[in-house]
């Protein structure tokens, strides 16, 4: 396989990167709310459930702005799709900055979880689309690195805002306005995906984008995509057709194992989790920092390792070492040793374990595993399933280590760490530098033997 000269690899990962800003923004407008949680607590006045309301409002919105996604993708198209999502963004970050009641601040955060929700559907999608097999690995792991470079960014800003007033939170989420203004900029430079465009019949505009990417051979690129296309209707009912079924199962249990394994309750609640550990708010939000600096620098290790080793491996290793951490974690609750420097250390070894195998891969496996006909319908299954997840965990998540202590919570979250590496060695097939159309044929293969 012939690699692209500079010219199609600087464009390449410019298309890549500008579909990955949209991860900013999602990795941004889930752990603002990290900061902002314990002033809003204090100036709402919140039970430990209406804080989960606060914190997993924006998530049910993300529940359904990704099958609203879903549904609109194939009718006007992943680029212009992007442009309202993006524009939404920034509209719903002023607007919870400028929340005057409860109600308004959810309303804000569902609202805003819309645009989360369809961007998590969109973005992996795009890189997808116009990444050549060989490259595909790394430039969808481009898409996780933003989720952490956006939770970074956020940790920062309220570390930054902690002492800037009573109105503190409000800033906190009224920043998200600039990488929205980015996001949106960015777009206007970017083409539609070769697929998308050969679904409306724009051969000719498919072919030149196929060979400005650099993938081998445009012409017969151009040829396998139409044909995968042209194979059936699409569509809901497709979905339950031999080999697509078996994707659309693999999808789904995925994206319950990656949000029931715990990560977005370390993401959104570290200052909480460090706070029962007994450390103090300030120290508690710098501790952040270490948090989303380690998310930011292990998630480089994907780029080396997802396309080198492939996705299956390192789902396995990643979830064994994310079960391990947790596992750890709950003896040293039981033993009532669930303080300090103890929480922090094993909380890192958890990320590193989830964020150097397990966030890159599923981004990049999801749009991997779908039928070119069917993938804006299909991912919307497990996109839905990871939010309504995510929510149901985020919600109960305070009430859980209130009630039933870090023992039980961590322990539960360990448990389901180990289930991810089972699935994975049982159920996920690899899929390093196969085509999307080569993919499609080892699903139609795998049911067949079936």
């Amino acid at each position: 396989m012939t690699r692209p000269d500079s010219a199609r690899l600087r464009y390449v990962w410019f298309l890549a990167a500008t579909a990955a800003t949209g991860g900013l923004l999602f990795g941004f407008d889930i752990a603002i709310i990290s900061g902002a949680g314990p002033f809003l607590k204090e100036h709402f006045h919140m039970s430990d459930w209406g804080l989960g309301s606060a914190f997993s409002a924006l998530l049910w919105g993300c529940a359904i702005g990704s099958v609203l996604a879903g549904y609109l993708t194939d009718r006007i198209g992943r680029r212009r799709l992007l442009l309202v999502v993006a524009a939404l963004f920034a509209f719903t970050s002023v607007q919870t900055g400028l929340a005057w009641s409860i109600r308004s601040l959810l309303l804000a955060r569902f609202l805003g979880g819309l645009a989360v929700g369809a961007v998590s559907l969109l973005s992996p999608m795009y890189i997808s689309e116009v990444a050549p097999p060989a490259m595909r690995g790394r430039l969808s792991a481009l898409y996780q690195m933003s989720i952490v470079t956006g939770i970074l960014v956020s940790y920062c800003i309220n570390y930054g805002l902690r002492a800037a007033g009573p109105d503190n939170w409000r800033w906190m989420f009224a920043s998200g306005v600039v990488p929205s203004a980015l996001f949106l900029t960015l777009l206007t430079f970017a083409p539609e995906t070769p697929r998308y465009l050969l679904m409306r019949g724009a051969r000719e505009v498919a072919r030149k984008i196929l060979e400005r990417v650099g993938v081998d051979s445009a012409e017969r690129a151009v040829e396998e995509i139409s044909a995968s296309l042209a194979a059936a209707r699409g569509g809901w009912r497709e979905l339950l057709q031999p080999g697509i079924r078996r994707a659309v199962w693999v999808g789904f249990a995925l994206a319950v194992l990656v949000h029931f394994s715990g990560i977005n309750t370390v993401i959104d609640y570290a200052p909480t989790i460090f706070q029962s550990a007994g450390w103090k708010l300030d120290t508690a939000l710098l501790s952040t920092f270490v948090v989303g600096l380690t998310n930011f620098l292990f998630t480089i290790v994907s780029f080396w390792t997802i396309d080198r080793f492939g996705r299956r491996p390192l789902y396995i290793y990643g979830s064994l070492g994310m079960a391990t951490s947790l596992a750890v974690l709950t003896i040293a609750a039981w033993l009532n040793h669930f303080q300090g420097a103890i929480v922090l250390v094993l909380i890192l070894a958890y990320l590193v374990c989830f964020c150097s195998c397990i966030g890159p891969v599923f981004w990049t496996l999801l749009p991997e595993i779908y039928p070119n006909r069917v993938r804006g319908t299909a991912m919307v299954v497990p996109v839905l399933t990871q939010w309504i997840a995510n929510a149901i965990v985020v919600q109960v998540f305070p009430a859980a280590l209130h009630r039933i202590g870090p023992t039980g919570t961590f322990g539960l979250l360990a448990v389901v760490s180990l289930a991810q590496a089972l699935f994975t060695w049982r159920w996920v097939p690899e899929t390093k530098q196969r085509s999307l159309e080569q993919i499609e044929r080892f699903w139609l293969a795998s049911s067949n033997k079936g």
